[in-house]
């Protein structure tokens, strides 16, 4: 029998494949060199077999030849996100442009996506059966647990993390924490707070609770927030700078960028933004001139508010035990 021919497929671009061709890609795979490509393409076959409700199941190829383009289609929005959160590449490794303009608002349930218009419909239609319609959330994003689950890390709860999020071996993400698309971790990370879209950290930094990364979607910032290796963001702390390896921002302390910062050396001297010795009130600089150094420590004096910063002497350590997901 002469197998199905798959290469007049679009070099780029989207395209419903019937299920001998397939079953043709599933001949180019074998069982031992790509096992999870081999099971996935068998899984895809019955999945697009089964009886539902509200839809039929189409069986899509995708290939996108240039990561630099703007988003062209909702099949192109979420191939990018799942390129992110598969680790083929990192946060901002793709051109994102156009995707929100691409996805449509999508009622995620327990039944699969539905059109938000439709889904008194269905609930109605589901609602006497075995198995009611359940809505997690209405939004352009699904979570990520239900559509990869990266390995090495744990995820306490998964309405926290969107598609899109990028997180390393060995980071956990905490009930409170979040981490938004196109954003995450390159190493070993505690997020306790919100990692908001565009931000990356560090290995082996810890994000506290209720703390928050400035991101790029709203209030009109345009630059992208990094956070180096090793640091810590205490409680309710919060950074609209970048942070350079080894950093610390106190508890409950915002640094934004515009933020008027005095400078001291690990004796508690007045110095410049060179390290010189100068006297009081010549050591004051915008947080901006400090963004991406390192080892820099955050405080605020509770006697007078004024937010001092110094050379960061201890660094924090993870636990390890937490990180061995």
């Amino acid at each position: 029998m002469q197998e199905a021919n798959v290469t007049p497929l679009k070099s780029s671009g989207y395209e419903c494949l019937s299920s001998d061709q397939v079953q043709a890609l599933i001949n180019r795979t074998t069982e031992s060199e790509h096992p999870q490509a081999h099971q996935r393409f068998l899984s895809a076959i019955s999945f697009a077999e089964s009886d539902h409700s509200y839809l039929t199941i189409d069986i899509g190829y995708f290939v996108l030849e240039a990561l630099d383009d703007d988003v062209q289609s909702p099949e192109e929005a979420y191939f990018k996100l799942q390129l992110i959160s598969q680790r083929h590449i990192k946060p901002h490794g793709a051109n994102l442009n156009g995707l929100f303009a691409s996805l449509n608002n999508v009622a995620w349930t327990n039944k699969g996506p539905i059109l938000p218009e439709d889904v008194e419909t269905q609930r109605l239609s589901s609602i006497m059966s075995e198995s009611p319609l359940v809505i997690s959330h209405v939004d352009k994003f699904p979570y990520l647990v239900n559509y990869h689950i990266p390995s090495g890390v744990r995820i306490a709860s998964g309405s926290q993390v969107r598609l899109g999020a990028y997180l390393a071996e060995g980071t956990t993400v905490m009930p409170a924490g979040y981490v938004n698309f196109n954003a995450g971790s390159l190493g070993q990370a505690m997020i306790e707070g919100r990692v908001s879209a565009g931000v990356v950290i560090g290995d082996k930094t810890d994000i506290g609770g209720g703390a928050s990364i400035m991101g790029t979607l709203s209030g009109g910032n345009n630059t992208v927030i990094e956070i180096g290796p090793q640091c810590l963001l205490g409680a309710n702390a919060g950074t609209g700078i970048s942070l350079g390896r080894g950093c610390t921002i106190a508890a409950g302390l915002y640094i934004y960028a515009g933020m008027k910062i005095a400078l001291y050396n690990g004796s508690r001297q007045p110095v410049c933004i060179d390290g010189n010795n100068v006297a009081d009130g010549e050591n004051i600089v915008k947080a901006s001139e400090l963004s991406g150094r390192d080892y820099l420590l955050f405080i605020q004096d509770s006697r007078t508010g004024q937010v001092h910063c110094m050379p960061n002497q201890v660094l924090i350590e993870l636990n390890t035990s937490l990180h061995d997901n």
